[in-house]
Parts: C-alpha cells; structure tokens; sequence
C-alpha cells in the first residue's frame, strides 16, 4: 500500500490533485486507489485535504493511516499534519506558504511551485507543478501515468498549459530533489 495526503486550503487544486494521483494509479498504472476528500463549507479559502491509497490488490480500508507522501499547500495544513509522521515519509512543501520548523524530521523538500505558476502566467497550475515535482523525487507512481492523468483532467483547451506546467515541475524535481523510494516498494 502507498498512502498521498495533499493538505492546502480551497482554491489551490487539492481536490482535483487527488483525483489526478487516484486516476492514475488505477487507469493508467493499471492498480487499485482509494479517494477520500474534507474540506470546509467555504468555496475558497478554508482547509481542504485529499487521501490517496493505492495498492496492487483491492483496497479494504480507504483512508490514509500512515502516508509515504504529504503535500503540504499552506501553514495550517503543516501545523495539523506534519507531527507524528513515519520517519521514512516524503514531505513535499511550497515554500513560500508553508515555513517548516527546521528540526523536523523527516525534513521536507521544497518547491516554490506557486511562484513558479505565477511565472508561467496562471497560479492556478501550482498545483500541477507539485505533481511533477512529485513524479521527479518519488516511486509512488510513473511519470507518464501521471502526465496522463493530468492530460485527461484538466478543462478542455489547457492541456498544453498544464503539460507544461507538470514538466516544469518535474523537470526541477531531477535538478533539485533526490530522489525517495517509496516504503511501499522497496
């Protein structure tokens, strides 16, 4: 089993972040995924979590327990999820809205993907950008299934800007992350 949380608020793609890494673990990577989602009654702003677990057999208990990846999209989402995690966890932060606490551990890898949207012309791709960042540093699931999802997503007409976006994120992900293995697959 490998277990995602991404954590933000509403408005930065959360939801549909996990609805892309579910499809692509059993569409395209041809596995089983589970999706469960919270957020607050607000349309925009108030916090909002997507749970993936993904498996190679039927998955019987839908939540995440322990996760092997945590995205985290804002401070709050931090401040909840980042305690007690398994040592071996991936933490994968923007930093330019979450600041660590320099002693945690396992310490997280950055990427200023909202920074990097706002470049590209379109914050709302921040999002994307953390999932190629994703495929680049981590084993959970293959790039290219990834992309498809992506690809298969996102409205009609931007798939070229959100193929772009997933590239730009991965591609920093070779040039300044490292790699992780999985729990799961290892």
């Amino acid at each position: 089993m490998r277990e995602i949380r991404i954590a933000g608020f509403g408005g930065q793609g959360v939801v549909l972040s996990g609805q892309i890494v579910g499809q692509a673990a059993s569409i395209h990577d041809k596995g089983f995924a589970t999706l469960t989602q919270s957020y607050g009654p607000e349309a925009r702003g108030g916090s909002c979590t997507s749970e993936v677990v993904i498996s190679d057999e039927p998955i019987g208990y839908p939540y995440v327990q322990n996760p092997n990846v945590l995205i985290i999209l804002s401070q709050e989402a931090y401040t909840k999820y980042v305690n007690d995690l398994p040592s071996d966890t991936l933490v994968i932060i923007d930093p330019n809205l979450v600041k660590p606490d320099p002693s945690q551990n396992p310490a997280p890898l950055a990427i200023p993907a909202t920074h990097m949207a706002r470049e590209l012309g379109r914050v709302v791709v921040a999002n994307i950008i953390m999932l190629g960042y994703l495929a680049a540093v981590s084993d959970i699931l293959s790039p290219k299934a990834l992309k498809k999802s992506v690809l298969t997503s996102v409205p009609k007409g931007t798939e070229e800007f959100n193929a772009k976006a997933f590239e730009l994120g991965y591609n920093y992900g070779l040039e300044h992350g490292k790699k992780s293995k999985s729990k799961a697959d290892g």
